[in-house]
């Protein structure tokens, strides 16, 4: 790629922001670092071409017509009416944004963009801004640009905005139109030589269905769950109709840990840091800024060495307007209160470290199990093969909803540790699925895909798809000793297990009966001697667990959203189930082992 005639001095701020950060000359996150370094590269490659003409022209057009609305500078000296001038990271942005092509035409090279940030970084401001600039730059191809929040409440801050920049325009345009009511906020601009309309709309997916669009400002998608992926790709195939077209997803961290945007940050870590090549990404413009973590969740420093998490270089690194909007002794003011007063700490965490944590309700960080479970990588077809005693268990509560199954068994590796094993599985009825996956965010088609959930054809989950599953799992090679469940929800589950050739083993959802298994898998996982084959379900399950201790080290668990609430832990309680059979079994000595051993001497015999 040739820059000979790139002489613009917005690209030169741009580049020696890359170059200082690359370099460590600045402090900042890995991931910061990585697209920085995604961008040097970039302007090295032949099949694509870069150009000037419309970064400068969005970066000239909104320093030298917008103006800030509210706010103030570090000193407290008011914002509002001043000339809004772009930081060095929000050029960086620009020139990304649009100074890529793909060779040989007209096509930007991006039209996806994730651009993460903490909070007091000017993030609503500058997407505005960037939808005003780019549905000017547009015009002639009938610019439309949606701006979509969580509530209408907080679509206004953004078309606040965008009205009290617009309005001047009326003397230097052919018509302008701008409606602000219960009904509506939208401009309609025509400039003569072409069109922008921009609307602000809440995120109701009766809304969403119809749009048509060549540019989508999605804010704050920390808090869509995992379903919302589903209204993503919707969102997404608005703009079809256009080539050059740009979908912003700008937003701070929040406490759905396994929700959308959470686990779309960790495809997009990959994308930078090569682990995934897929072209699909090429497209796909990447700025995080975020705390560095290690797999337990632990802060990281510059040196990649775990720290606190007041550490002034953590803030500095994930925080890229410091010393323009916000200054570090504020933050390490956020930082003391959240160290000393523990309800705000999932805040700080949040907002200012921009990491996801899970519901402060939540008795486990799912960190703690991921770190054990990416310790091992057996699959289902070795485990089989392994001298496992396994014990069952069922979660049958709800037939017509969620439902599950479990095998729990522990197993000594050669180097005489031992790891404790929970194979789940999720049922539940499909006439049921499209809903419930839309309404509570249970990503349950994705669970069905990666097969840790059997579809049912019926209104409700039947028996029998639960004892199918124990008996293919017996037929694999699994040597299952005896599964538990409450008799009472499930006497005909209970009938067909037996005629299955299952030692069924009636066990009531008492607190003080389930602890023992409750605190056995909680030491296992803390122990990283706990595995569960990577399930997405079982995570999900496990973090929406709310514990209340109870006297004598006993554990009363329920949802973290309590009876009549949308989130699950079926699964989670499955393998308390099984492992309450385990340590049962375990209390009469070497009953499993020696129950294992006698069916091989008999294959001998």
């Amino acid at each position: 790629m040739s820059l000979i005639n790139i002489e613009s001095p917005n690209f030169k701020i741009a580049y020696e922001y890359a170059v200082n950060i690359a370099k460590g000359e600045i402090l900042s996150n890995e991931d910061r670092i990585l697209a920085c370094k995604r961008f040097l590269n970039d302007l090295k490659r032949n099949d694509l071409d870069f150009r000037q003409e419309q970064f400068d022209f969005v970066i000239n057009l909104i320093e030298g017509t917008i103006h800030h609305v509210q706010g103030e500078d570090k000193n407290g000296v008011s914002f509002k009416g001043t000339p809004m001038i772009l930081t060095d990271w929000q050029k960086f942005v620009c020139v990304n944004l649009f100074g890529f092509f793909k060779k040989g035409t007209d096509i930007r090279r991006f039209n996806e963009a994730l651009i993460f940030l903490p909070r007091k970084q000017g993030k609503t401001s500058f997407s505005a801004a960037l939808a005003e600039a780019k549905s000017i730059l547009d015009r002639k191809s009938g610019a439309k640009t949606y701006i979509v929040a969580n509530s209408v409440k907080q679509t206004m801050e953004s078309f606040g905005f965008l009205h009290d920049n617009i309005e001047p325009l009326r003397r230097d345009v052919k018509k302008l139109r701008i409606r602000d009511n219960n009904q509506e906020h939208s401009i309609a601009i025509d400039f003569g030589d072409g069109t922008a309309d921009i609307f602000a709309i809440a995120n109701q997916e009766d809304k969403l269905d119809s749009l048509n669009c060549n540019c989508l400002i999605l804010d704050e998608l920390h808090s869509w769950k995992r379903a919302g992926a589903k209204k993503y790709t919707l969102m997404k195939n608005a703009m079809k109709a256009y080539r050059n077209k740009l979908l912003i997803g700008i937003s701070t961290a929040g406490d759905i840990s396994d929700g959308f945007l959470a686990n779309r940050i960790k495809t997009l870590h990959k994308v930078l840091n090569g682990s995934i090549t897929d072209k699909a990404y090429d497209s796909y413009f990447i700025f995080i800024c975020k705390a560095d973590q290690d797999e337990e969740g632990n802060v990281l420093d510059s040196k990649g060495e775990i720290t606190t998490r007041d550490d002034p270089e953590v803030l500095q690194m994930c925080t890229p307007s410091i010393g323009v909007t916000v200054i570090l002794e504020d933050l390490l003011d956020d930082a003391a209160q959240a160290m000393n007063e523990p309800q705000l700490r999932s805040e700080y965490l949040n907002k200012t470290l921009n990491v996801f944590t899970n519901d402060l309700k939540a008795y486990f960080d799912i960190d703690e199990f991921r770190a054990s479970d990416t310790k091992y990588n057996w699959t289902l077809e070795e485990l089989a093969k392994l001298p496992i005693v396994w014990y069952g268990g069922a979660d049958l509560s709800k037939l017509h909803d969620l439902t599950a199954g479990a095998l729990y068994g522990t197993y000594k590796q050669a180097n005489g540790e031992q790891v404790d094993i929970c194979i789940t599985h999720a049922f539940f009825p499909r006439a049921a699925a499209v809903r419930k996956a839309d309404e509570d965010g249970i990503p349950l088609f994705g669970w069905e895909e990666d097969g840790w959930l059997t579809m049912s054809n019926t209104a409700t989950v039947l028996p029998d798809d639960i004892v199918k599953w124990f008996i293919s799992m017996k037929k694999m090679g699994f040597k299952i000793k005896k599964v538990g469940f409450d008799k009472k929800f499930g006497r005909e589950f209970f009938l067909k297990m037996r005629k299955a050739g299952f030692h069924i083993n009636d066990q009531p959802q008492y607190f003080y009966v389930k602890s023992e298994g409750f605190r056995h898998i909680e030491v296992a996982m803390k122990n990283k001697k706990f595995y569960y084959l990577h399930s997405d379900a079982f995570e999900y399950c496990a973090q929406n667990v709310r514990a209340i201790e109870k006297t004598d080290d006993m554990i009363q668990y329920e949802k973290v959203d309590g009876d009549g609430g949308v989130n699950r832990i079926d699964l989670f309680d499955a393998g308390v189930f099984s492992c309450c059979q385990m340590l049962d079994d375990m209390a009469l000595g070497n009953a499993g082992s020696n129950w294992l051993h006698r069916g091989q001497d008999r294959k001998e015999d």
